[in-house]
């Protein structure tokens, strides 16, 4: 083959393979997958229901495609007792990217319940496991503190029986070094100047301080999603225009 056929059979085979591109299929976006675990201020429920958690609002500030959430947070549940039920494994079974994790309200109450822990001790250690095993499948575990709940005291402030359980949380994230949304100072820097009365438009019915409806389940939605990029920066380039 002579220089001026080789010049026009490479030139031809560059048009060729340029063609070929063109008009080859956009490469498959694999979304990242987020699982949610948590409790009943955390998890879906049916469309009939006025109830909302959180979790169920959050795929909706990502660009479609993008992220997949898949929300496992169960009402009533502890760091404990998710555990135990097998619910954390089925977590893990989802191979996620991330795993975020918020704990609190039911690791709260009385100790002779079956769903306690002491802020100081087994919660720390639960939260140690969550962050271990989700390391060891190769996700990114992030925390989040437990958002007030909406009772107030006399004077107008906050009844906070959560502190020691949002402390517990913050300090297991320094030790780890796991990012943490502190949703427990968000939400009451959002709750307590609203005082009872406002607050309980949040609220899924007369009398819950706890549980949400949509309006307060998309507000702790939003003070979620303020801090996740900070967390989860590799998510910022997912986020629909505000």
């Amino acid at each position: 083959m002579n220089h001026r056929n080789l010049v026009r059979f490479f030139a031809l085979a560059a048009l060729f393979v340029s063609k070929a591109l063109a008009q080859s299929p956009p490469a498959t976006v694999i979304p990242s997958r987020i699982v949610i675990i948590g409790d009943s201020t955390v998890c879906e429920y049916p469309a009939e229901r006025p109830d909302r958690g959180w979790g169920h609002f959050i795929e909706e500030s990502f660009k479609d495609g993008t992220v997949k959430v898949i929300n496992l947070a169960a009402a009533g549940r502890s760091t404990k007792t998710f555990i135990k039920e097998g619910r954390w494994q089925k977590a893990l079974d989802e191979k996620p990217n991330y795993v975020l994790i918020q704990f609190g309200h039911n690791d709260s109450h009385a100790p002779e319940k079956p769903e306690a822990t002491d802020a100081a001790t087994d919660y720390k250690d639960y939260l140690r496991r969550y962050i271990d095993e989700s390391r060891a499948i190769g996700a990114i575990p992030i925390l989040v503190t437990p958002m007030v709940r909406r009772t107030f005291n006399p004077d107008g402030t906050l009844k906070d029986e959560l502190q020691p359980y949002a402390d517990a949380m913050n300090e297991v994230g320094a030790e780890k070094k796991v990012p943490v949304i502190d949703l427990h100072a968000s939400s009451r820097k959002l709750v307590e100047p609203l005082g009872p009365d406002t607050s309980a438009e949040m609220a899924n019915k007369k009398g819950d301080s706890t549980h949400f409806n949509e309006k307060g389940a998309r507000a702790m939605a939003d003070l979620v999603m303020k801090e996740l990029p900070a967390a989860a920066p590799k998510l910022k380039e997912h986020l629909k225009a505000p």
